[in-house]
């Protein structure tokens, strides 16, 4: 059958992939570590320190998932082995069509894995802070804001990733103003500091009752959830502390006492929010968390786009600043505006399936670095 020589030829090409992946992220050297940490984990005072309890913890269970992942790859190279010899010997077209499905499969997961191949960064492997903020539009950007909330936390799902909401400001009509959500997942912060920046949408608003086309914009920060305590030291003067009602989804209970707090840092201009935690002191040392991180990636930063890259202000939320545009009509289409990424599935993209530019990101960075002089 020429649909299976297709297939055969397709999957003999990722033999090779599978073996750069294999090396570059050192499978060996990764169970080396994971045998040292099972035998930490042995020890009989181990649990006695929970934080380094945590921390090796989760070092192992990622360890052992990067492992798991490419262990699968190889049984999944060789299922699609066995089935393309069986549709050869029962020349039945059902069976070709399962090799497709299991040789897309194969592709995707591998690409991702490759992907994680490109995260070297000192926080790649962190959970990331993602905010949400509602720019030029209203009630319009209120609702795109939303809907881009929907979809990074579809995302997250279709990752297996956790995600906790710290903070949402619901817009005066409809939508949301501003959210703040926390994605738990290794390497969360490396796949979605992509989407930093402003995203445009167009469409006809259902908001405007002339039926006319609007364009509204939403900015994206995204910061690595640090959780080492981090030495730095802020000066009272240098910030205001606002606590407040908290508001938003949260039940009955969320509005009965002050406990959401708003830190201002007045020389970045950095604000940073939380209401999620149930007193005012967990929110507060959330919210000091979160600004020490921003600052701690300031600090590090040598020159002014990438402070500009972390800070997420300094671009304008509006016109001309965007990052990527999602048009819903006239046409419909999805297009990066840093990588020429681009798809017709918008409605796949609304509900999660941002792979595509998230991958299409970390191939022109690395295609920059590589293209670097050596030093």
């Amino acid at each position: 059958m020429i649909e299976l020589d297709n297939y055969k030829s397709e999957l003999a090409g990722l033999k090779v992939p599978l073996e750069e992946v294999r090396a570059s992220l050192d499978i060996k050297g990764k169970l080396n570590r994971i045998t040292e940490l099972d035998k930490m984990m042995e020890e009989p005072d181990f649990w006695n320190d929970p934080g380094r309890a945590a921390k090796i913890s989760t070092e192992l269970k990622n360890l052992k998932d990067t492992v798991s992942q490419l262990e699968g790859l190889n049984r999944q190279y060789e299922d699609i082995e066995v089935m393309i010899e069986m549709g050869y010997e029962e020349n039945d077209p059902a069976v070709a069509a399962e090799v497709g499905e299991m040789l897309g499969a194969l592709k995707d997961e591998l690409e991702t894995l490759r992907m994680e191949t490109l995260l070297s960064g000192e926080y790649d492997d962190s959970n990331a802070v993602l905010s949400l903020r509602a720019g030029a539009g209203g009630t319009e950007s209120c609702d795109w804001c939303s809907m881009l909330y929907r979809m990074y936390t579809r995302w997250a799902s279709r990752k297996g990733y956790s995600v906790e909401l710290l903070d949402m400001q619901e817009g005066d009509e409809a939508g949301i103003k501003s959210v703040t959500i926390q994605i738990n997942g290794h390497y969360a912060y490396g796949f979605l500091k992509s989407e930093h920046g402003v995203h445009r949408l167009v469409r006809i608003s259902p908001f405007n009752s002339a039926g006319k086309r609007e364009t509204s914009f939403v900015a994206c920060d995204v910061m690595p959830d640090i959780e080492e305590d981090l030495d730095i030291e802020i000066p009272e003067e240098d910030i205001r502390m606002d606590i407040f009602h908290s508001s938003g989804a949260g039940g009955q209970k969320v509005n009965k006492t002050a406990t959401a707090i708003r830190i201002t840092h007045f020389p970045t201009g950095i604000v940073v929010q939380c209401q999620n935690e149930r007193s005012q002191y967990q929110n507060k040392d959330k919210a000091m968390q979160l600004l020490k991180a921003k600052l701690l990636i300031l600090k590090q930063q040598a020159n002014l786009e990438k402070v500009a890259d972390i800070r997420g202000v300094v671009r304008d939320n509006n016109f001309g600043s965007q990052i990527r545009s999602y048009v819903l009509q006239p046409y419909t289409m999805v297009k990066d505006l840093r990588t020429d990424v681009e798809t017709g599935n918008t409605s796949a993209v609304l509900d999660g399936d941002i792979d595509k530019f998230i991958f299409g990101f970390l191939k022109s960075k690395a295609l920059e670095r590589q293209a670097q002089p050596q030093s």
